[in-house]
């Protein structure tokens, strides 16, 4: 059994987590049933990322983009949850089948246990702003530390566990941030982002998804996600959102091509409204899950993977 990964070319530590969460949580997957993909973390339930054809076994995974796969035959698709309630109902099981998104069993590994906290406040942005925004430097001077949901998984997962507050525009950035008890805060840059798959993990915890808007910081980042940059309403550039998948870590692919002294102070003063935003959403007042109902999804997540081993193992 192989795990589905979606390898963005871009990176994201959420998709990542799959490369090996699968082989803690069921030791030997690799070594059965040759023919059957697990298709788990993400938001992969899209008839463009799975392949066609061949078995699959859907644990915790969730809906949110282009067209879900046909999943009527049950001798192809094994589901034995989705992510939350939203999914379910899509997807046509019964809603306490939405249970939890996966990743929050990364804190049951040995090496997240008992991290120490730092004082960090960090930001955690969606991995399109984190390539065509200036939010590494916005975040220098709100008092917030940077943290880029591209960068090496366990490395990311790692920032967050130690972290004091998290203030999220990535999705996994909050969903790990609330599995490790660490509060956090939902921020947006665009309006017009897909609250579904939000939605659909909040709701499986009881927690409420209202983000804080915050301008975009740059006017490639407003030609990247089609957005308003000081008044000035831009369409969504394809190959400029093109040109963000294709970056990794650490690199800039959407940056003015002569990067002067005058031109960098220009950008940076065109950014003191997303900086004043993404400061003033720092000091609202954060969310965090019950301890009963994060240790309830997880034991009836962990009753799943029970079942999937003596099924499959």
């Amino acid at each position: 059994m192989k795990p589905f990964h979606w390898e963005s070319t871009h990176g994201n530590f959420g998709d990542d987590l799959n490369l090996w969460l699968w082989d803690f949580l069921l030791p030997g997957l690799r070594d059965v049933h040759e023919e059957t993909l697990l298709v788990g973390v993400g938001t992969v339930l899209n008839t463009s990322l799975l392949p066609p054809d061949g078995q699959k076994l859907v644990i915790g995974s969730g809906f949110g983009y282009g067209t879900l796969p046909d999943m009527s035959d049950r001798s192809k698709w094994d589901i034995r949850c989705v992510r939350g309630p939203l999914t379910a109902e899509k997807v046509g099981v019964p809603a306490d089948m939405g249970i939890i998104d996966p990743a929050v069993m990364v804190t049951e590994m040995p090496e997240f246990k008992n991290l120490p906290k730092t004082k960090r406040h960090t930001f955690v942005p969606h991995w399109e702003s984190a390539g065509a925004g200036l939010w590494q430097d916005i975040c220098k001077t709100v008092g917030l530390s940077y943290l880029d949901p591209r960068g090496e998984a366990k490395a990311v997962i790692r920032e967050i566990a130690t972290s004091e507050l998290i203030v999220a525009e990535s999705m996994h950035g909050a969903i790990l941030a609330d599995a490790f008890r660490v509060p956090w805060i939902a921020v947006s840059t665009s309006r017009a982002i897909n609250s579904f798959k939000w939605n659909d993990w909040a709701h499986s915890l009881g927690v409420t998804y209202a983000p804080k808007h915050i301008p975009v910081s740059t006017r490639a980042e407003a030609i990247a996600k089609g957005a308003r940059f000081w008044g000035v309403g831009f369409e969504r550039d394809e190959q400029a959102a093109s040109e963000l998948e294709k970056q990794r870590h650490g690199e800039t692919v959407l940056a003015d091509p002569q990067q002067t002294t005058l031109r960098v102070m220009a950008k940076q003063a065109l950014a003191v409204p997303s900086a004043l935003a993404l400061w003033q959403a720092s000091k609202a007042k954060p969310q965090l899950s019950t301890d009963a109902a994060l240790a309830g999804r997880k034991e009836r997540f962990m009753s799943v993977i029970e079942g999937v081993r003596r099924d499959y193992i």
